[in-house]
């Protein structure tokens, strides 16, 4: 398990919010997080556990972006809370689609906006991870306060692109 961080004293230290987490592979891939103090997309390059750092894709995500990515989240994060209560089955997760209208709704409109364009910013991001449900209508215990991201270690030329699970919920 992994150690467990004081929220403040991350905030502290230079590490920023993770707002929701998008895809899940050994450790965050995807998601939503603030990288210098504003809200940006993030995604991983591959699976490798076996680099010493992990390399992102960041990109900006404007307000509107970040408000809608934030309550799809919320509607995860009750379904995640019921789940672990033991109320709710792996089958009804909203992601699914055909669940919940309002999830589908915002998947769709979101969608466009979540892949990595040409011009994004290639960061290498240190992760700690803070007490709590790790899936929390405010944002995901991989951070409230777990990113922390230096352009000076990236990579050049982009690493080989590796499949991805077909399934990261």
């Amino acid at each position: 398990m992994a150690e467990i961080w004081d929220e403040q004293q991350l905030l502290g230290n230079g590490f920023e919010r993770v707002y929701a987490e998008l895809e899940r592979y050994d450790g965050p891939h995807a998601g939503l997080a603030d990288v210098d103090g504003v809200a940006h997309y993030f995604q991983g390059y591959d699976f490798d556990r076996l680099d010493d750092f992990d390399e992102y894709s960041v990109w900006p995500a404007g307000e509107v972006l970040v408000a809608l990515e934030r309550e799809q989240w919320a509607i995860f994060a009750r379904w995640n809370r019921q789940y672990e209560a033991g109320m709710a089955k792996p089958d009804s997760h909203p992601g699914h689609g055909g669940i919940d209208a309002r999830y589908d709704e915002l998947t769709a409109r979101l969608a466009p906006h979540r892949a990595a364009p040409v011009h994004a910013r290639r960061l290498v991001a240190e992760w700690r991870f803070i007490d709590g449900p790790p899936y929390r209508s405010t944002g995901s215990t991989t951070g409230s306060s777990g990113i922390r991201a230096d352009d000076s270690t990236a990579r050049s030329t982009p690493p080989t692109p590796r499949s991805r699970p077909s399934e990261c919920w």
